[in-house]
């Protein structure tokens, strides 16, 4: 399986998996699990058929490691904008956590603090590296530092995928550390 097409199939996998799986008939279940057999069936159905094989491949191969698979069913690991409830436990975040944006954006966050937006939740990373990955996805990227040891002390909840992924329901400015 060739980069593009393994891309292909990666991006047509989250926006049905986390935004929009009734454009191809599927439904999530409150979890937001689906059953392999009945996405493989509606990607063909739509015009994008996707083999086992190949989804497979997507999935042990994403470097984000973005799907999860478990008897028969595959579903989104986080960033989905459809109301599903991962049902992930409450978990002790490190000291600080980090978050990865835009230069463009510092300037809101600084007064809102980070949001979900049309996410169910922020996104948060353990390590800076992961975090300068992310903000340099869509301009020049600024790392912020979440003081989250005095958020979970003031009562935020965090919670962690099955990739590593902190989520938030979002962090006020007053936890945000900026660079320079």
């Amino acid at each position: 399986m060739d980069e593009r097409r393994t891309t292909q199939v990666s991006k047509y996998l989250s926006k049905h998996l986390r935004h929009q799986p009734e454009d191809i008939g599927i439904r999530l279940d409150p979890q937001g699990w689906v059953r392999v057999d009945a996405l493989l069936a509606a990607a063909a159905a739509h015009g994008f058929p996707i083999e086992q094989g190949e989804l497979e491949h997507v999935v042990s191969t994403n470097d984000k490691q973005r799907f999860a698979v478990e008897g028969g069913r595959i579903r989104a690991q986080q960033g989905h904008s459809v109301t599903v409830d991962l049902g992930l436990p409450e978990s002790e975040p490190p000291a600080f956590l980090f978050h990865g944006t835009v230069a463009r954006n510092v300037a809101t966050i600084r007064t809102q603090g980070l949001r979900p937006m049309a996410r169910h939740h922020v996104h948060l990373s353990a390590d800076r590296e992961k975090a300068t990955r992310v903000g340099a996805r869509r301009g020049k990227q600024v790392v912020l530092s979440v003081d989250a040891r005095a958020m979970r002390d003031a009562g935020h909840v965090f919670r962690v995928t099955g990739n590593g992924v902190w989520l938030a329901e979002g962090v006020p400015p007053r936890f945000l550390r900026f660079p320079g």
